[in-house]
């Protein structure tokens, strides 16, 4: 797996938690910054994420912002992104296995390190269900007017 990871200024110092968990989990990433806490326009980090997952070129990208929420509404923006704001453990796993959440967003001011590297470990190391799940995620793919393999029944 590969992912796409970046962060406005509120969310620098988070992100670096979270590329040591995907350095330990041994994941390789690329990193679209930002590269200090200077201030920074969150839409200049969650679009070239998001254009990763999108494009293939990573298949799941991780966003972080003061609380996330800058940052999922942005990569939601591009088409055929699933980007969950998630501040709990319950909901990293839930939005994997009935979501398919491609992109993980979360708020440096809103949860600390602890949880945060815990939120990630378990969003990249869950699956998708599938199953009666495929029915509700395709409304959605066919909506945007796409259709991916990962939400074929075969």
């Amino acid at each position: 797996m590969k992912v796409a990871i970046g962060c406005d200024h509120a969310g620098w110092r988070l992100k670096q938690e979270v590329l040591e968990v995907l350095t330990d989990l041994g994941i390789d990433y690329v990193d679209v910054g930002c590269s200090a806490c200077d201030k920074v326009d969150f839409s200049d980090y969650a679009f070239p994420v998001a254009e990763k997952v999108r494009d293939a070129e990573a298949e799941r990208g991780i966003l972080i912002c003061g609380t996330g929420i800058g940052m999922s509404i942005a990569a939601n923006k591009v088409q055929g992104i699933r980007c969950a704001l998630v501040h709990d453990i319950f909901s990293a796993k839930m939005t994997r296995l009935h979501n398919d959440s491609n992109v993980l967003a979360m708020g440096e001011r809103v949860i600390g390190p602890g949880i945060a590297r815990e939120i990630a470990t378990i969003w990249l190391q869950t699956e998708f269900e599938k199953g009666r799940h495929l029915k509700r995620l395709n409304k959605l793919t066919e909506y945007e007017g796409i259709r991916t393999e990962t939400h074929k029944e075969n």
